[in-house]
């Protein structure tokens, strides 16, 4: 009797069919697209094959839980991903062999249902290995229930009778060495029929005198070629050698067909099912072994995980110790420097300011990387972490876009500005990095000071990386605009020096706008001192000169 695998249900990612049918119609998904994606730097990361990355974000809290259970088994079991890594392959040569039959139209291809019901054992075989290996380590719910339901498959009688007779059969076909082909003549002597004659177990001779000399056999039989049949030409077209390797296979096809129709029974009833519900687990498979190997690979650097603690939505918490930005971690060869970022009563919206190439833009892409990483269900960089979960990340970095052209870079940014304005709610995290970079100070502060109303009005959290550090003095009179309006707290964080030099950290406080000034000047030698020297270098060298 056929056995299904009871899996139904079964994802690596959705921990019922309710909650993955939810996330395919649109509920609890959040707003966020493959740009912002890209601004944070994810999406180099993962480099999914199947499907996008966008297509796994979830708002749902019982799913991130579920999703942390199954990567905290892949980083704790290496063979997890071993298996994952078998198991690909032998998936995408089904999906390759199912093209193939779909393009030649053949229904009936018994030697491909065949070959399907081989790979179909070898997919069983490498999950029932791999999931027995680390049978006794594995706390997910998800791979606890493949585990258990792979192992009642793969020890059924069931399962037994499919692999004997399968191997029966396999070795009756693969035996086939040659075939006898008959081709009757008209009275021209063209080819008017032809078929198959016989189907050998050996291989046939070439009949060349030297190949006789080197097997000592001079005698002709049944199996030494007289005259070579060259079918593949130089000047065959690539249909006509495809129609010639077809005819030969449906000939073959036929001759086992009555031993192999009880087989497309089975495929069709037993083994389609099965193996299209494993084709089906392919996206997340790849999406789970991608994040898998980008946490391991944080790991590895030294770099802290963490299971964050997923608060409600309306709470809009965001509290993280020791965050840092994971995609820069992968690319440096020095520790990456962590910072504590807190969202609260006190403040929801920040305007972070501090010298150039001070951290400020690795620090706002970490925020944003945090949320994305919680909500795919991943950990989180950092030490500790307490998080809502936002309805969608903004982002508004500098860019290149071509409408610039017709809009001038400040328009193309106001645009943009205003896109955000469209959809942002109070659960939404917003990330601003230099904009308004493109005109004066004074007009960038004006329409920052607008936007940051606006944004505290809506209560949504934010931060607002910038280099107006004019902006960042001017926020206790915009705070009392807002205040009055029934907006959130907004407050300045520093992206900080130490001994004249970057330190990355960032620091909860009120900016010192000439520091930074000094910082650039000293930076390009324009400060009083250096100007100086640099005179007095120049005199000195004319009259040596």
């Amino acid at each position: 009797m056929a056995q299904n695998l009871d899996l139904s249900d079964f994802s690596l990612i959705y921990p019922d069919s309710k909650t993955k049918r939810e996330h395919m119609t649109g509920t609890n998904v959040p707003d966020i697209d493959l740009f912002d994606l890209e601004e944070l730097g994810l999406l180099e990361a993962f480099d999914l094959k199947s499907g996008s990355l966008s297509d796994y974000f979830t708002m749902d809290p019982e799913v991130m839980r579920y999703r942390m259970e199954t990567f905290d088994d892949m980083l704790r079991c290496e063979g997890l991903t071993v298996m994952l890594n078998k198991l690909i392959p032998v998936l995408t040569d089904i999906m390759e062999l199912r093209r193939l039959e779909a393009d030649n139209g053949d229904t009936n291809d018994y030697l491909s249902s065949m070959t399907e019901i081989e790979l179909y054992i070898s997919s069983v075989e490498v999950l029932h290995e791999g999931l027995s290996n680390v049978r006794p380590d594995l706390k997910s719910r998800a791979f606890l229930k493949l585990a258990d339901r792979i192992a009642e498959l793969a020890e059924s009688d069931y399962y037994a009778e499919l692999n004997r007779k399968l191997n029966e059969l396999t070795q009756r076909v693969r035996e086939i060495k040659s075939v006898t082909i008959g081709v009757n003549l008209d009275a021209q002597l063209r080819p008017k029929e032809a078929g198959v004659l016989s189907i050998n177990p050996e291989s046939f001779k070439s009949g060349d005198v030297i190949d006789k000399i080197l097997r000592l056999n001079f005698k002709d039989d049944a199996y030494t070629c007289i005259a070579s049949l060259v079918p593949f030409g130089r000047k065959q077209s690539e249909n006509q050698k495809m129609a010639l390797s077809l005819a030969f296979n449906s000939a073959i096809n036929d001759v086992y067909k009555s031993s192999l129709r009880s087989w497309k029974r089975i495929v069709q009833t037993y083994v389609l099912e099965n193996t299209d519900f494993l084709l089906g687990l392919m996206p997340e498979f790849e999406f789970v072994v991608r994040g898998t190997q980008m946490l391991k690979e944080l790991q590895k650097r030294g770099c802290p995980l963490t299971i964050p603690d997923i608060r409600p939505m309306g709470e809009r918490a965001f509290r993280a110790e020791g965050l840092y930005n994971p995609c820069v971690a992968l690319k440096i060869d020095y520790p990456v420097v962590p910072n504590d970022i807190v969202f609260d009563d006190k403040a929801m919206i920040y305007v972070l300011t501090g010298p150039n190439r001070g951290g400020k833009s690795v620090i706002t892409c970490a925020i944003g990387l945090s949320m994305a990483m919680m909500q795919l269900g991943m950990f989180v960089p950092a030490d500790k972490a307490s998080m809502s979960p936002a309805d969608a990340i903004y982002t508004h970095f500098p860019t290149g876009a071509d409408d610039t052209i017709d809009k001038g870079r400040l328009g193309e940014e106001c645009a943009r500005l205003d896109e955000i304005f469209d959809r942002v709610t109070p659960y939404s995290l917003v990330l601003l990095d230099e904009s308004l970079s493109s005109t004066g100070s004074y007009e960038a502060s004006y329409i920052a000071a607008e936007v940051l109303q606006g944004l505290s009005m809506v209560g949504c959290r934010c931060l607002f990386s910038t280099h107006l550090h004019e902006l960042a003095g001017e926020i206790d009179r915009i705070n009392e605009a807002a205040k009055a309006a029934g907006g959130v707290p907004i407050d300045t964080l520093v992206a900080g020096m130490e001994s004249g030099q970057r330190s990355f950290k960032i620091w909860r406080a009120k900016p010192d706008g000439k520091s930074y000034a000094r910082d650039i000047a000293d930076r390009y030698g324009l400060t009083y001192e250096k100007i100086v020297s640099k005179i007095q270098q120049r005199r000195s060298e004319k009259q040596d000169g």
